[in-house]
């Protein structure tokens, strides 16, 4: 469309922020003369927050964690989960440090196929996800996915390696351009990071 600017829009399944923006970012799209980019960027959740594995009653079994990355990642789960309150929607907290290149190859996959079927599949993974009943790790479980939005499911299970070194490399990518978390936004060539930015875009897009 005429005047139509594309918002890249940069996330992760892992994260609950990426989570909770993305219906906001979807509300963008329907609102403004814009065309979302959605694109992976796979966070390397370790290197700065530590990792750490707990049981199902909380427990923590294994960690690699120093006082001040427990805080943060402990207000980050009570940031979130007071936001999917309002919204009716259900954040766990993970009982892991998950690997979400095979759910970002699901991503580009479904993508292929078109945007309702994109979409589909990727409101499924991130609700899914976060009532802790995907494993976003398991070929099978993403081609299930894949298959219930309209996809080829067992045709993903034969890219599925080809595309998650694409969804690494684009996530290389965002680095070189200077994202370094989830969700960010880039409008123009600049770079917003967080969903309390959408206002800000809106503005910037209205008077473009």
């Amino acid at each position: 469309m005429a005047g139509t600017q594309v918002v890249v829009a940069y996330t992760d399944y892992k994260s609950p922020y990426a989570f909770l923006a993305k219906d906001p970012t979807y509300e963008l799209e329907r609102d403004c003369p814009v065309r979302l980019d959605w694109r992976p960027y796979i966070l390397d959740i370790p290197s700065y927050l530590g990792s750490a594995r707990v049981d199902n009653a909380g427990t923590v079994l294994e960690q690699d964690r120093n006082a001040h990355q427990w805080r943060r990642v402990r207000y980050s789960y009570m940031d979130c989960r007071r936001e999917a309150r309002k919204r009716g929607l259900t954040i766990l907290g993970t009982q892991k440090i998950w690997d979400s290149a095979l759910a970002a190859a699901g991503m580009l996959y479904a993508q292929r196929i078109g945007d309702a079927v994109f979409r589909r599949y990727h409101d499924t993974v991130f609700e899914r996800f976060w009532k802790r009943d995907l494993d976003i790790e398991s070929v099978n479980a993403l081609a299930a996915v894949l298959s219930q939005a309209g996809a080829d499911g067992a045709g993903f299970a034969v890219e599925a390696d080809a595309l998650r070194d694409e969804a690494v490399a684009i996530s290389r990518a965002a680095e070189a351009r200077g994202v370094f978390g989830v969700p960010t936004f880039v409008v123009a060539d600049e770079i917003f990071w967080g969903r309390e930015h959408l206002p800000e875009i809106r503005a910037m897009l209205a008077s473009a």
